[in-house]
C-alpha cells in the first residue's frame, strides 16, 4: 500500500500535488485549527530545507559553470540590463499608480526597534562589504552577494585546473542538484503547512484598515506581472509572451508567494529553467544574481509607501522628485535583497528625499509589517518569477530558430 502510494505520488505532476496541499491547508485552518501547529511544522521544514541547500547550490553551480566554460559571460550583460530596466520600470508603474490613487495613512504605529540604512551611500556600502565577506560566513548567513563573488573568483581560478578536477566539480554540481530535486518533491506538504499557518495566525482583520493601500500595492504588482513584464518580453522576443509569463507565475510565483523568500526559491527557479531547456551555465549564474538585484516588487513597495507618506504629510511631489524616487527605489531595492523585510527598511531612505523624518518613516515601516501578510507574499512572487522570466528572455533572444513552443516548460520528469 505504501509503495503504491509513493509510486502514485512520484508519478503525479508536482503542480497538481501542490494544489491538493493548498486546499488541505485551507480546510484544516478553517475547520480544524487545533491541528495547525502540527501541520505548520511541515512548512517550516520545507522553507528551512530550501534555505539550507540554496547557498550550497549557488556556490557549487556557479563554480562549475565558470570553471567549465567561458561562454556564460556573454549572456550576463543582457540579463543584468533586463533586471535593472525592469526594476526601474516597476518603480515608474508604482509612482503612476500612487499618483492616480493617492493614499493617506494614519500614522499611529509605535516605533520599531529597527535601524534602517541612513541613505543610498550606506546601502551601496553594505552591498560592497557583502562582496568581500568571508566565504564561509557568506555561506552560513546566506549572503548571496558574497557567495556569488567568491564562486566567480574560485570558478575562474579553476579554469586552468586539470580535467579530473573539472569532472569532480561537475559531479558535485550534479549531486547537489539531485538533493534539491528531492527537497522540491516534498513541496506539497510544505505548502500545506505554510498556508494553514498563515490563515490560522494572520486572518484578514488587520488588513481591512489598510485596504486602499493594499489595493494600490497589489494593483501595481499585478500590472507589472501581467502588463509591463510581458511588454518587455514581447519587444525582446517579438513573440507572444504570455505562455512564458503564466508558466513563471504559476510555477515560480506560487512557491514564492507561500515561502516569502527569494533565496528559498532559487532551487525552484533553477528547476524551472531546466524544464525550459535553458543552458545550465547561464541560469546557474543568472538566477542567484536575480535573487540579489532583480527586485521589481521591492521597488514598488518602496515607491508606493514612500508616496503614501508624502501625501499623508501634505507634501507636493513634482515630476523631478518622482523620477528621483524611482532611481532611489531601484538602487535601494537591489540593496534590500536577502534581508527579511528589506524593502520596508529602505522606506526611510526614500522618504528622506521628501524631507520626512526617520521617526515618521519608521511608523510607515510598521504599517508595512502589518500588511506584510499579503504585500510581502505578492512582492516575493513577482521578484522570483521575474528572475526566470528575464533569464529565459535573455537566453531565447540569442536563439536564432526560436519557436512558440520553446516558451513552454516541458513536463516534470
Amino acid at each position: 500500500m505504501i509503495k503504491e502510494a509513493a509510486k502514485v505520488y512520484g508519478e503525479t505532476a508536482l503542480i497538481k500535488l501542490i494544489a491538493v496541499g493548498l486546499v488541505i491547508g485551507i480546510v484544516l485552518a478553517l475547520f480544524v485549527p487545533s491541528v495547525v501547529p502540527a501541520i505548520a511544522v511541515f512548512g517550516k521544514l520545507f522553507v528551512n530545507a530550501l534555505k539550507g541547500v540554496a547557498p550550497i547550490l549557488v556556490f557549487v553551480l556557479v563554480i562549475n559553470a565558470l570553471s567549465q566554460k567561458a561562454e556564460s559571460a556573454k549572456i550576463m550583460k543582457p540579463i543584468i540590463a533586463l533586471y535593472m530596466f525592469a526594476t526601474f520600470c516597476a518603480s515608474l508603474v508604482a509612482v503612476a499608480a500612487s499618483f492616480m490613487f493617492p493614499t493617506k495613512l494614519v500614522l499611529q504605529v509605535t516605533d520599531a526597534e529597527i535601524t534602517p540604512p541612513s541613505g543610498i551611500v550606506e546601502v551601496l556600502q553594505n552591498v560592497i562589504m557583502n562582496v568581500v565577506d568571508n566565504p564561509i560566513h557568506a555561506l552560513t548567513t546566506a549572503n548571496y552577494i558574497g557567495i556569488l563573488a567568491w564562486a566567480v573568483i574560485i570558478g575562474l581560478a579553476l579554469k586552468s585546473a586539470g580535467d579530473t578536477t573539472h569532472e569532480v566539480v561537475s559531479d558535485l554540481a550534479k549531486a547537489v542538484t539531485k538533493v534539491v530535486q528531492w527537497v522540491i518533491r516534498f513541496a506539497p506538504f510544505g505548502i500545506m503547512g505554510l498556508v494553514a499557518d498563515s490563515i490560522a495566525t494572520s486572518g484578514i482583520e488587520t488588513l481591512l484598515g489598510y485596504a486602499k493601500l493594499l489595493a494600490v500595492l497589489l494593483g501595481a504588482f499585478f500590472s507589472v506581472a501581467l502588463i509591463m513584464n510581458p511588454l518587455i518580453v514581447f519587444f525582446k522576443l517579438r513573440m507572444n509572451p504570455y505562455p512564458l509569463v503564466f508558466a513563471t507565475l504559476k510555477e515560480s510565483g506560487l512557491y514564492a508567494f507561500f515561502t516569502r523568500s527569494s533565496a528559498a526559491n532559487i532551487p525552484v527557479n533553477m528547476n524551472l529553467c531546466k524544464r525550459l531547456r535553458l543552458d545550465p551555465d547561464f541560469y546557474s549564474i543568472s538566477i542567484p544574481l536575480g535573487a540579489t538585484i532583480n527586485m521589481s516588487g521591492a521597488a514598488i513597495t518602496i515607491a508606493v509607501l514612500s508616496l503614501a507618506t508624502a501625501y499623508t504629510m501634505g507634501i507636493d511631489i513634482d515630476m523631478p522628485t518622482a523620477l528621483l524616487l524611482c532611481l532611489i527605489s531601484t538602487v535601494g531595492a537591489c540593496g534590500a535583497s536577502g534581508v527579511a523585510g528589506g524593502s520596508l527598511l529602505l522606506i526611510p531612505v526614500a522618504c528622506s528625499s521628501f524631507g520626512v523624518s526617520s521617526d515618521i518613516a519608521m511608523q510607515v515601516v510598521g504599517i508595512g509589517f502589518i500588511i506584510g501578510v499579503l504585500q510581502d507574499s505578492c512582492e516575493t512572487a513577482l521578484n522570483s518569477s521575474s528572475d526566470v522570466l528575464f533569464t529565459a528572455t535573455a537566453a531565447f533572444s540569442m536563439k536564432k530558430d526560436l519557436k512558440p513552443e520553446d516558451l513552454i516548460p516541458k513536463a516534470e520528469d
